[in-house]
């Protein structure tokens, strides 16, 4: 399908182009699945910091387990989708108990299947784990990669769907350089992030790989790849109460599986509307419409569900992005 040549350029332009990033630096498994997990549905910059600050908190798996809940929904706000920081620490802590009776030193899972068991891991993280840290022979999939193999095969099939990803599985199984599976993984991935960008521009016309990709043979590649539709935006209306008597304020937790669950916010309340607020906050499927109302009281109400917290400690809580924008909006406002 591909041939030796097709290797040895990409190997070449890896090499001589790829960032220098501490979980490539490390065939630690567990760095590895924190920055793997990390960087599900977010930017490699933007996910650094966390990154290093997880790691100088918790440098082990053990320590990640040992550690509350709050503590990890506190490092990993900002960074939204806050299922991959409870699936973290759930898949942790389902670590330590598993291998607590089987030796005396907490190891990571060092097959594919007992990577994949682990909570929030699909198939693309599990491989992609199991080929950076020991060279297993699994394909990782990103976004970059599925880019990369659409162009080079000419495929306009979706790679989102059910049938898409299969197809694109099955043939990024054919492509792995199976006896190099950290270096080909790294390599496809760095090149559609760095190179084979979405828009494309000069850049086409001196690829290292061009002799090999069809979609610019068929002059597609512009065009590539193909998703699926994105479903409606769903609308919602919330209004937020701040109270303060200058010193303390109320939080509560959200329960429900919802948005943003085990996160603290101010009191609130959902309703129906189509009115024009002053905060907008987009996720996957949902545009949030907030209006937070600033209450200055001089005895804090009784609310269900609330804790009285001291204004100087409310960085001890994960919040919402849109609850920080909105702080953030307030201060400049001088609230």
């Amino acid at each position: 399908m591909l041939n030796s040549l097709f290797y040895s350029h990409l190997y070449r332009w890896y090499e001589s182009n790829h960032r220098i990033l501490p979980w490539r630096e490390t065939s630690d498994a567990y760095c590895i699945w924190l920055s793997e997990v990390i960087l599900q549905q977010t930017r490699v910059m933007q996910g650094m910091d966390y990154y290093l600050r997880f790691v100088r908190r918790w440098p082990t798996v053990e320590a990640l387990a040992s550690a509350d809940e709050s503590d990890v929904l506190r490092e990993w706000q900002g960074l939204g989708y806050y299922s991959r920081a409870r699936n973290l620490h759930k898949a942790a802590k389902q670590i330590v108990e598993s291998r607590k009776s089987k030796v005396e030193k907490i190891v990571f899972p060092q097959t594919f299947e007992e990577i994949r068991a682990l909570p929030g891991v699909g198939e693309y993280t599990a491989g992609a784990i199991a080929s950076f840290a020991y060279n297993a022979p699994y394909p990782a999939m990103d976004g970059n990669v599925y880019r990369v193999l659409a162009r080079l095969f000419d495929i306009d099939e979706a790679f989102d769907t059910t049938a898409g990803k299969k197809r694109f599985r099955a043939l990024m199984n054919e492509v792995l350089d199976k006896d190099n599976a950290r270096l080909f993984n790294s390599a496809i991935m760095e090149f559609g992030a760095l190179y084979c960008t979405p828009t494309l521009g000069e850049q086409c016309e001196t690829c290292p790989i061009i002799d090999f990709c069809q979609g610019h043979a068929h002059g597609t590649a512009e065009l590539l790849p193909v998703r699926k539709p994105r479903p409606k935006v769903r609308d919602r209306w919330f209004i937020y109460h701040i109270y303060t008597n200058g010193v303390k304020t109320i939080l509560h937790r959200r329960e429900n599986k919802d948005i943003w669950y085990h996160l603290y916010e101010f009191p609130c309340e959902e309703i129906n509307d189509n009115g024009v607020y002053p905060l907008t906050h987009v996720l996957s499927h949902q545009r949030l419409h907030a209006r937070f109302i600033v209450h200055k009281v001089s005895e804090l109400p009784e609310i269900e569900g609330g804790i009285v917290i001291a204004w100087s400690d409310l960085d001890q809580y994960a919040l919402s992005r849109l609850t920080l924008r909105a702080l953030d909006t307030l201060a400049h406002k001088g609230c």
